[in-house]
């Protein structure tokens, strides 16, 4: 409460360390810039990486004094980070990068990158919205056009912004302030300092003389630059919370009048105040480079960070039709934006495209951002259709991957797994040092697939398929329609463990168990369309077991035992959560039959089980691609021609829906086979079901079919 202590905290303490600690940070960044600007072939990454972790640690300390909220102190960090610091280093950086002059300059990615941050980090109100308020509305080429010289006379002006060096380190004026601020005190003579007398003596005098010499050297030197502390004080602009204007108090008078008539011609295209806004034009235009993304993904980022910005005042981005998330019903959106981000689009889904896939994901999410409301799309009817436009390159670029190999449907999977368990968060992406340096294509320098260009065919497949993802995730939530054909593997569609089913005249194997650690149990084994599963019987229902193990046979590998026939090594993996993971193995065991045709029917189930579920897989692909899906002929040996053929299949067949509840101990019969007892017969069953005449009687639906299985029975 005491408010002359406030103001000499804030003049001799506040002032004079937060001009010193701003001088120190604007130093560090311009090393930064120059890291980036001497790089050759990514050799500064070491270096670059720990300017700018230090960088961040710089803008969260900021940020922690700001949200103590001390309202003296922030008015002075706010003004210091603003004029000496954020606009005359960061943003007047992005107006002109071909103007000379001995004024500080950093590069234009390194400046987006770095105002990125600020907003990412830094929620102060009045800080972000008088940075935002000159970034999009400021013109501040007049206010540099001074030279260096005027710039050092007039410093202590509060209108002007400069990036300088304070006139004295912090130690010098601490050292001086302490110095002023002194009394001198008599102390009482008594033992403990007979012997100071002559010291206290000649050590006012000492200090008095360094004073005056100090004092008259100042002077001496400018009559306009005083001591650091008086200074500071003086030039200090104390804003008042809540009036922005007074925030932006370097742009022109020109600029203040005519920002009625910008925001309404934003409202109308931009189009027609562009000219006056030149970091907003640069935006703009950083988005419309055809030949690479370096440039784009910055501001994407920044305009991302922007509308997230929890301080932001939301009239701010209004002016530019850039909507913040949650905020009130909109019926437009920045069609000049919009198109810029369709044409990122459309450059990804082309085959040479130089697109990182970071940079369409962070696309697609502003876009998504500026058209979908809580009551539906308003994206017009001409935007959509080239989207459309964009997601059918998409589809006939992985057309020309897709060649039907087993390493294909693998990695779908594995880019469909990605995108959903990993979706994109700006946050991480903007504290990765690597893409401050240009866009590479080598998997060498360790950066992330999603932030570099692909290098081979492998790659590029994987970059097709996501791009395809992400086009096709777009177009049907603007068109409000639901996702019914990804995953491929529905998880309601799969048989759990514990689950309960019904196995009355089901084909079940018996086999016992041998798990790595030495254990074994007794399990039957059941082999479906997409899973194999290892049942035990219920023992409160005759013919009804208890699912106790269930996997996926497309990750399966079955090997047979050197020394015994009648035994099999089955390893089924978990789908790794990337394609750089290692798979893990969720079951690995050996299972013993009880001879060894028995045996042999299970490894031919398996093998042939893994072959048709990735097939179909594989003819589910196509029908998303629109490709022609040749039918499949034969299955484990039989014919597909009629609906009654699946009766004969060694494995179930079910229909789609199988999970009717959530409860496991839904009763359901699932298994369709009509082979009870598996062995010869069996076997024999399949051989005579694999000859021409009998598959073509069982496809024209002749009672032979059935009889056929009913002499499998008997035998």
């Amino acid at each position: 409460d005491n408010q002359a202590m406030l103001h000499y905290i804030r003049d001799k303490t506040a002032v004079p360390y937060f001009s010193n600690l701003v001088w120190f940070i604007g130093s560090h960044v311009i090393e930064l810039d120059n890291c980036v600007q001497t790089d050759e072939e990514h050799r500064n990454r070491g270096k670059l990486s720990d300017l700018v972790a230090e960088h961040l640690d710089h803008l969260h300390y900021l940020n922690d004094i700001l949200i103590i909220n001390c309202e003296f102190l922030n008015d002075v960090l706010t003004d210091h980070l603003l004029n000496r610091l954020f606009l005359p280093l960061y943003v007047y950086s992005l107006e002109n990068q071909d103007t000379g002059g001995e004024r500080p300059k950093i590069s234009l990615p390194v400046s987006l990158y770095l105002l990125s941050q600020v907003f990412l980090i830094i929620h102060h109100a009045p800080l972000v919205n008088s940075l935002a308020d000159v970034i999009l509305n400021g013109d501040l080429s007049e206010m540099y056009a001074k030279t260096e010289q005027d710039v050092q006379r007039s410093c202590a002006k509060p209108s002007i912004r400069c990036f300088i060096k304070p006139t004295e380190t912090l130690e010098r004026s601490l050292e001086m302030n302490k110095h002023k601020g002194k009394r001198r005190v008599q102390k009482r003579p008594n033992y403990k300092n007979v012997g100071e007398e002559d010291e206290e003596e000649k050590g006012p005098a000492e200090d008095a003389q360094e004073d005056a010499e100090k004092t008259k050297g100042t002077e001496g030197g400018s009559k306009g630059i005083r001591t650091s502390g008086e200074s500071e004080e003086i030039e200090m602009v104390i804003m008042e919370r809540g009036k922005l204007p007074e925030l932006a108090a370097g742009t022109s008078v020109q600029e203040q009048n005519t920002t009625d008539e910008e925001k309404s011609a934003a409202a109308t295209g931009l189009e027609s105040a562009q000219w006056s806004r030149p970091f907003l034009d640069m935006v703009y235009h950083a988005l419309d480079s055809p030949d690479d993304d370096y440039h784009a993904l910055f501001v994407l980022c920044l305009l991302y960070a922007m509308s997230h910005n929890k301080g932001m005042d939301p009239e701010k981005l209004e002016q530019i039709q850039l909507p913040v998330p949650g905020a009130a019903e909109k019926t437009t959106y920045n069609h000049l934006l919009a198109e810029r981000l369709i044409r990122i689009m459309n450059n990804a889904a082309q085959p040479d495209g130089k697109i990182r896939l970071a940079t369409l994901e962070l696309s697609c999410l502003l876009l998504k951002q500026q058209v979908v409301t809580s009551t539906g799309c308003i994206i017009k009817d001409v935007h959509l259709a080239c989207l459309e436009g964009a997601r059918e390159e998409s589809v006939h670029l992985v057309r020309h991957f897709y060649k039907g190999e087993e390493i294909f449907l693998d990695m779908f999977e594995d880019e469909y797994r990605s995108m959903t368990m990993k979706p994109m968060n700006v946050e991480y992406l903007m504290m990765d040092a690597s893409i401050l340096l240009p866009p590479t294509g080598t998997p060498l320098t360790g950066i992330d697939f999603v932030k570099r260009l692909p290098c081979g065919d492998v790659e590029k497949t994987r970059r097709a398929i996501r791009v395809f993802f992400m086009l096709r995730s777009l177009s049907l939530q603007l068109r409000g329609e639901p996702e019914t054909q990804l995953p491929l593997t529905r998880e309601e569609d799969l048989i759990k463990t514990d689950d309960v089913l019904d196995l009355n005249n089901s084909d079940l194997i018996a086999c016992t168990v041998i798990t790595k650690d030495g254990g074994m149990v007794q399990r039957f084994l059941a082999v479906d369309i997409y899973q194999m599963s290892l049942v035990e019987p219920d023992v409160s229902r005759l013919g009804w077991g208890v699912v106790k193990f269930a996997g996926l046979l497309q990750d399966m590998q079955v090997t047979g035992v050197e020394d015994d026939s009648r035994a099999l090594n089955i390893t089924i993996h978990k789908p790794a959560s990337s394609p750089h993971s290692k798979p893990f193995p969720i079951l690995q065991a050996t299972f013993v039959f009880s001879d060894h045709i028995r045996c042999i029917i299970a490894k031919q189930r398996l093998a042939k089980g893994r072959i048709q579920a990735r097939r179909m897989k594989m003819q589910r692909i196509a029908a998303l691609l629109d490709l022609p899906i040749q039918p499949t002929t034969e299955v484990l040996g039989f014919r597909l021609g009629s609906s009654s053929s699946t009766q004969h299949l060694p494995f179930r067949f079910y229909d789609q829906c199988r999970r009717g509840s959530s409860d496991p101990t839904v009763q359901r019969s699932v298994f369709a086979s009509v082979d009870k007892v598996p062995g010869f017969a069996v076997a024999q069953c399949i051989n005579q079901h694999s000859s021409p005449s009998l598959s073509s009687t069982s496809a024209s639906g002749s009672p032979s079919g059935s009889g056929s299985a009913s002499h499998c029975d008997s035998g």
